[in-house]
């Protein structure tokens, strides 16, 4: 198979390869796994911060950065429509769990669209495309060493979400972003008042329960959660053993 030419089937082809049963929207399976998940983030914070030992919070950081990312994947599965049929059931969960670790939920999601409908399009993908060699070349030292020097690949995800990709304008909280169409800025407005509620609630816990004791119940863990979100994204994107192909202009097709 030469990943140059168009490929020997069909998005018919490729639908009728996939199990029926795979199709199938269940909103009550789909909630059991919120409720475990979110029990599971309390019940880790309730741990450490019960045993508030140095033995214990590192372990702590990895568990609750990666329930973090857990989260992130039902919202994830929510902004596809696959959590549910029901799109206010979407819309509402999916708020609640992506607010919560701070991400933008109707503004990712039609990001994420957007990325969908042009993945691997060198000029048209919406995230970590690879850059052409004039727009690499006029990146300032410091963008070019934020973004090719490890590990700050690996914290980029909420600057994307501020500012997105080298060469790309507009930001995910802005509702007149060239991301988003007129009528969607409704939605991304909702989506950035939840951003911010959740980020004066942490704040008010901060107050209360003292900074250094929200970093180490928080701040770490979300941390952890960008970590994952870039790793793995970025392998989505790139491979391993074999980098995957990207297109330009006509050699592109959305199969």
């Amino acid at each position: 198979f030469d990943p140059g030419m168009p490929p020997p089937f069909g998005l018919a082809e490729i639908r009728a390869a996939i199990p029926k049963n795979c199709w199938v929207k269940d909103p009550w399976r789909s909630m059991s796994y919120v409720v475990r998940d979110v029990l599971a983030v309390f019940g880790l914070a309730a741990a450490a911060a019960y045993f508030n030992s140095w033995l214990v919070w590192p372990v702590y950081w990895v568990a609750q950065g990666t329930m973090f990312w857990a989260l992130f994947v039902l919202g994830h599965d929510c902004g596809h429509g696959s959590f549910s049929n029901n799109p206010n059931l979407n819309s509402v969960v999916g708020h609640l769990l992506h607010s919560s670790i701070l991400v933008p939920y109707n503004g990712w999601r039609i990001s994420h669209r957007t990325h969908h409908q042009n993945h691997g399009h060198v000029e048209n993908d919406e995230s970590w495309h690879p850059l052409p060699e004039n727009l690499y070349r006029n990146l300032d030292s410091i963008t070019k060493g934020l973004r090719f020097t490890v590990p700050f690949p690996l914290l980029a995800y909420p600057f994307y979400l501020f500012s997105r990709s080298p060469g790309k304008k507009g930001s995910h909280f802005h509702p007149s972003s060239d991301l988003f169409l007129p009528n969607e800025k409704k939605d991304v407005i909702t989506s950035t008042a939840c951003w911010t509620a959740m980020a004066a609630l942490l704040v008010g816990l901060s107050l209360v329960m003292g900074p250094i004791q929200m970093l180490k119940l928080y701040g770490v863990p979300y941390w952890i959660f960008v970590m994952w979100l870039d790793f793995v994204t970025y392998l989505h994107h790139h491979g391993h053993d074999e980098k995957l192909p990207w297109y330009r202009g006509k050699q592109w097709s959305y199969l």
